[in-house]
């Protein structure tokens, strides 16, 4: 049986999303006794840490795949979930109190104009957060791409996507209006039991790598996981995965 879209990606990067969730939100900072939106919610890592730390009531969800937003309302029941871009939030000014994107401003089709989004959606003085994986230095993804690239110096691994370098997530953070900036970052470690369990979710076509997989001739694949396996740890093994992180005023 195929995995959803949603099941797929919760198996590739649900493993790290979801802890990151709890040192992200601790970042932003969020009003215990506010609304809080969460942008490109996926099928909900960030949304189920919101929902218990201000209820469900008190929070909202919107994603541009219809398949997240339908996964997202069955396991979060009292969430509000709404599909829709980052880029064109269907809310009033400065209805939230909090606005947060985990994972995502890396993706957007307009990075500075859905931050500019997210901070209009938010009452003035209310926060605006996004965190994005560092892919130079620390990202869940860097044992993988290190491997692509020693098998293939061409590859791109990343490190060109919007807010996944030092710095640049402020910098967009600036471009869109924002004020009052911390910059900084956050990190989770988590524990892999066997060598399999790490590099399975690679093969599921989730996220440029799991498409740079896919599109491998079978002895290239093989390459690069014997690679992969070489270079790690003896398992247990734990990954160290780091995002870059903003919290500004809108």
């Amino acid at each position: 049986m195929s995995l959803s879209d949603a099941d797929a990606y919760d198996r590739f990067m649900g493993r790290y999303s979801r802890p990151l969730a709890v040192p992200f939100a601790d970042f932003a900072g969020l009003p215990l006794d506010g609304r809080v939106l969460d942008v490109g919610c996926g099928p909900g890592a960030l949304t189920a840490e919101l929902a218990g730390r201000v209820g469900p009531g008190r929070v909202t969800a919107v994603d541009p795949s219809e398949e997240f937003v339908a996964a997202l309302l069955g396991r979060h029941p009292g969430v509000d979930a709404i599909r829709a871009p980052a880029e064109d939030l269907p809310f009033e000014g400065g209805y939230f109190d909090a606005t947060l994107a985990q994972l995502v401003v890396n993706v957007m089709d307009d990075p500075v104009g859905g931050l500019r989004e997210m901070a209009r959606v938010t009452r003035s003085g209310g926060v605006v957060a996004a965190c994005v994986w560092d892919f130079t230095e620390g990202g869940p993804l860097g044992p993988f791409w290190d491997a692509a690239q020693a098998l293939d110096p061409e590859v791109e691994t990343g490190s060109v996507l919007p807010g996944s370098r030092r710095g640049h997530l402020a910098d967009l953070f600036h471009a869109a209006g924002i004020d009052d900036i911390v910059d900084g970052a956050v990190a989770v470690d988590v524990e892999h039991a066997k060598f399999e369990d790490w590099w399975e979710p690679f093969t599921l076509g989730v996220a440029p790598s799991g498409t740079y997989v896919a599109g491998l001739e079978p002895d290239r694949r093989t390459a690069l996981r014997e690679l992969c396996r070489e270079r790690l740890p003896e398992p247990p093994f734990v990954i160290s995965a780091k995002a870059w992180a903003v919290r500004g005023a809108a």
